[in-house]
């Protein structure tokens, strides 16, 4: 991988050659998660617009010329990336923003942007050899792994807090991973990962943890740039617990910049639950020391308390000249319910949390009606259709017999 020309710390700056290091600074310890840099002068002869608009590849690996993935490596069968992007029309009328688009991540594979992220996990490890791969995670990251390992006959080992969501469990046991559901937080589900892996020599997927990761999310930035034809929109709005997704994202609009493939970097709006808000409270002290929180939120895929990626996430968001919001779990739902009612997108509470900081930001006047902003939907509403079903309201009773029909019809107004 002559393309990857270094690793460098995020908190002081220590830069290391390629495989020198395989996950965090060693001066630093977990906390010096690392950059991963490129040589642009030779990815900018293979990545070209014209190499694109001929590639008939529609998945990340049209992008493989600006991943850390050995070309010849083994890689999931299962088509990842190359999502939708809709422009919502009715949603865009009622939130008085005409040129809204959504991006939906909830149709990858296993229903998550995580399977971006997997798919790179997944090679690496294939071309380290390892025995099994390991990740912690609150569903959506665990889910990911379990399929694409699955997909190449790869063992993995998944961390669960014992409070995931069911569904999300459900689709690892399916998928035949080894699950331990760990009596504790996400924290502490991730904290163990990392020690198993350390002393077994698994290959460890953790977010924030494992620089690869945000390469693979950068993927869904690299899309919308170039669904937009590279006229990248004014805005795209992401949720953030851990902060990998606002890092991959900052990544991906960063690379294309300096390759010359778009005109300017999109602004990043960056969106937390005000029950998970470690990274917002940061960014509103304008600082990057990033205090834990107690988590404590609907939207189970970003309760986090101690954000892993949060220095690279506020990084990427003042670079972008970006902004990141709070909002309560309430807007979250009824964000949730516009999606669904007027864009046709199923969305669990953390890929609808986006939506509900864009209405926020409008409101504040920070973002502009005639703004071209893209949302990233991050995964589908059955992952969590516990969550999401507490904003969809309920079903009318209605007689087997028809007897009470026209009553019930008429108090619904149809």
């Amino acid at each position: 991988m002559s393309h990857v020309v270094a690793l460098r710390c995020a908190l002081c700056g220590t830069q290391y050659d390629p495989g020198q290091v395989e996950y965090v600074c060693p001066s630093c310890g977990n906390d010096g998660i690392l950059d991963v840099e490129y040589d642009y002068e030779q990815v900018a002869r293979d990545l070209t617009r014209e190499a694109l608009a001929s590639n008939e590849d529609r998945s990340i690996w049209r992008y493989l010329p600006l991943l850390p993935v050995d070309p010849a490596a083994l890689r999931p069968s299962l088509s990842i990336g190359w999502t939708p992007l809709y422009h919502a029309v009715l949603l865009g009328e009622h939130l008085g923003m005409p040129n809204l688009y959504i991006k939906d991540d909830g149709r990858n594979p296993t229903a998550s942007l995580k399977d971006r992220a997997s798919a790179v996990a997944a090679c690496r490890a294939a071309s380290a050899g390892s025995s099994l791969v390991a990740t912690a995670s609150t569903g959506n990251a665990a889910s990911s792994l379990a399929g694409l390992c699955a997909s190449m006959g790869q063992p993995c080992l998944i961390f669960v807090p014992a409070a995931a969501p069911l569904a999300k469990i459900a689709q690892l046991l399916v998928y035949g991973a080894k699950v331990l559901a760990v009596q504790g937080t996400y924290d502490d589900a991730f904290d163990l990962c990392v020690d198993a892996c350390n002393e077994h020599g698994w290959y460890c997927r953790n977010t924030g943890y494992n620089p690869y990761m945000a390469e693979g999310k950068k993927t869904v930035a690299l899309e919308i740039c170039e669904q937009f034809n590279f006229d990248p929109p004014d805005w795209i709005v992401v949720s953030a617990g851990d902060g990998c997704i606002t890092d991959g994202v900052g990544k991906g609009i960063y690379d294309l910049f300096q390759l010359g493939l778009i005109p300017k970097m999109p602004r990043i709006a960056s969106i937390q639950s005000d029950g998970s808000a470690a990274l917002f409270n940061a960014w509103k002290a304008g600082t990057e020391q990033i205090e834990p929180v107690s988590a404590h939120t609907v939207a189970d895929s970003i309760s986090v308390n101690k954000p892993r990626a949060g220095i690279k996430a506020l990084r990427a968001v003042r670079r972008s000249d970006g902004v990141m919001a709070a909002v309560s779990d309430d807007a979250i739902l009824e964000a949730g319910r516009l999606l669904g009612r007027m864009a046709g997108v199923f969305a669990e509470p953390a890929g609808s949390a986006p939506l509900a900081g864009l209405i926020e930001l409008k409101r504040r006047g920070i973002v502009k009606a005639q703004d071209r902003v893209a949302v990233v939907v991050s995964g589908n509403g059955l992952k969590d259709a516990a969550g999401a079903s507490r904003g969809a309201g309920h079903p009318i009773s209605v007689e087997a017999d028809g007897s009470n029909l026209a009553e019930v019809l008429s108090q619904s107004g149809l």
